[in-house]
């Protein structure tokens, strides 16, 4: 059994937190050991969301700096702040939209160049794939779905224990029956963006 540390980490209201349930919700579907936990989060719109999902047998949910295996970034500045967390040579899907934080919308310090972010992000990973998660929302018919579109494109590279097909089938068990068309569609959007 593959053991498996995920760390995401996104701004509130991108549904990090929704994104972390279905991966776990996934994983347990496929007969797995996981736990999660969501080590720092803010409910409000705007505030720096961090959970965590391991796979294999752990007794925590905690990941302590260097070991995740995966990050999973729904915003590029935040992925950027949560390298540490990733193991040298781990796997990133990271999503080009920016949310600038409060910080950088007064202007007191600028939003670095998403040129840079995915440079410093290249460096420290193995792997890493850049998705634009809001575009292809959009093209699934909701934008609150870009969470999703990462979680797909994160599947299809093989990084976690199950296929696309797992976490669709969650989508369809575990969510709101209204959401999940869209959900469907924006997971298999981000699983075809690898392709392009």
């Amino acid at each position: 059994m593959q053991r498996l540390r995920v760390f995401l980490t996104g701004v509130g209201g991108q549904g990090t937190l929704t994104s972390t349930r279905l991966l776990a919700l996934a994983a347990m579907d496929s007969g797995l050991e996981v736990v999660s936990g969501e080590i720092h989060g803010m409910a409000q719109r705007g505030g720096v969301v961090e959970s965590t999902v391991l796979v294999g047998g752990f007794a925590s949910p905690k990941i302590s700096p260097g070991e995740a295996d995966v990050l999973l970034g729904f915003e590029p500045l935040e992925a950027w702040r949560a390298l540490p967390m990733l193991r040298e040579g781990g796997f990133a899907a990271v999503s080009t939209d920016p949310i600038p934080p409060l910080s950088s919308a007064l202007q007191r310090e600028p939003y670095p160049a998403m040129a840079d972010i995915a440079a410093r992000i290249r460096e420290w990973a193995g792997r890493a794939v850049f998705v634009p998660c809001h575009d292809l929302a959009v093209k699934a018919g909701n934008p609150q779905s870009a969470n999703t579109v990462l979680l797909g494109a994160a599947c299809a590279a093989g990084v976690f224990p199950f296929g696309v097909e797992v976490l669709e089938a969650a989508i369809r068990t575990h969510l709101p029956p209204k959401i999940v068309d869209v959900n469907v569609t924006a997971l298999r959007l981000g699983a075809q963006s690898l392709d392009s």
